[in-house]
């Protein structure tokens, strides 16, 4: 029977109904993506010259700004969406407005022209990370910052080159401002504990909707989970913030996205993204969420905010603990 569940994170609702997936159309499978042409991939080692300066960068030995040598680089977004300074503008009551004020920055996860992080080794994941996380704390000034990957043009990505974008924004989104009061609140119930930890203690404890465990982090597919094979990487031991020194989570990460890439044969579209910790949060614990592109928004979850799930997250994660154990 189709079944709400609401996210203990996010408050947001999901109904899951599994028997949807067999309706007509309503299969998942996906496509490979096409070869990236070196060439003309700005990315790529060696055309530097093709992007805007670069604002950083690690791998080098001794070599000068923008030349090849690098494992990971970062530069501007040569379309920002967001502006370092500009003059404040007229706001009216109904009408509000201010500048986009902050900055938006592109992390160049490897030198190779690869689609996914999945097609790299775990070294030059976990060296892209540490990356992410230099780069959030660059811009500690501002209110949130918030670093995401789109694989593949399905998920919104302009460029198949595997890079990541930060967004440091001068103002706290409301849904992750939601997520805040959530923990918080949560705390003072309980006098004092972590909504994450215990929601990832309940979960290993259950075991239903755990993938792997290793000894930092947890593979799970969350209880409210909005799309089909959503999966959510936690660390065992809470820590308020993913720029704070300690794990980052970079081998379950890699495995995740490996697992994924085996269960449809090819690394299928995604989102993810980074949750830290909030300006002004006292509690809270950072995660990795990854959200595969396989279904469509339509009316329910643009119209009312209720997400549509054709695939259990307990189907889910049985799934790929079973590519595990091969």
């Amino acid at each position: 029977m189709p079944e709400i569940r609401i996210d203990p994170l996010t408050g947001e609702r999901t109904i899951i109904a599994g028997d949807r997936v067999v309706r007509p159309g309503g299969g998942l499978t996906v496509s490979p993506a096409p070869p990236i042409d070196r060439h003309e991939d700005p990315f790529a080692e060696g055309n530097e010259s093709l992007t805007p300066p670069e604002l950083y960068a690690v791998g080098r030995s001794g070599g000068a700004p923008d030349t090849p040598g690098w494992s990971v680089r970062v530069v501007p977004n040569l379309y920002p969406a967001l502006s370092p300074d500009a003059p404040p503008i007229s706001s009216e009551e109904l009408f509000w407005r201010a500048p986009a004020l902050g900055d938006h920055e592109v992390i160049v996860n490897a030198p190779d022209s690869v689609t996914s992080l999945a097609q790299l080794e775990v070294a030059q994941v976990a060296t892209a990370l540490d990356v992410w996380r230099e780069r959030m704390r660059a811009h500690l000034d501002r209110a949130y910052v918030h670093v995401i990957v789109n694989e593949r043009r399905e998920a919104g990505a302009s460029r198949e080159h595997t890079h990541a974008q930060l967004y440091a924004l001068d103002f706290v989104p409301a849904a992750i401002a939601r997520e805040r009061e959530r923990f918080g609140a949560y705390a003072t119930r309980t006098f004092g504990a972590n909504l994450l930890a215990d929601l990832v203690q309940q979960e290993v404890r259950r075991r239903e909707r755990v993938v792997v465990i290793d000894d930092d982090t947890v593979l799970i597919a969350p209880y409210g989970a909005r799309v089909p094979y959503q999966l959510m990487i936690a660390p065992r031991s809470p820590r308020l913030r993913f720029e704070d020194d300690g794990p980052t989570g970079a081998s379950m990460l890699h495995r995740a996205l490996s697992l994924l890439t085996q269960r449809f044969e090819t690394s299928p579209p995604l989102n993810l993204w980074v949750r830290t910790a909030p300006s002004g949060a006292e509690h809270y614990c950072w995660r990795i969420d990854i959200l595969p592109r396989l279904t469509h928004l339509a009316g329910l979850e643009l119209g009312a905010g209720v997400h549509l799930n054709i695939v259990a997250p307990e189907t889910a994660a049985a799934e790929l603990r079973e590519l595990c154990a091969h």
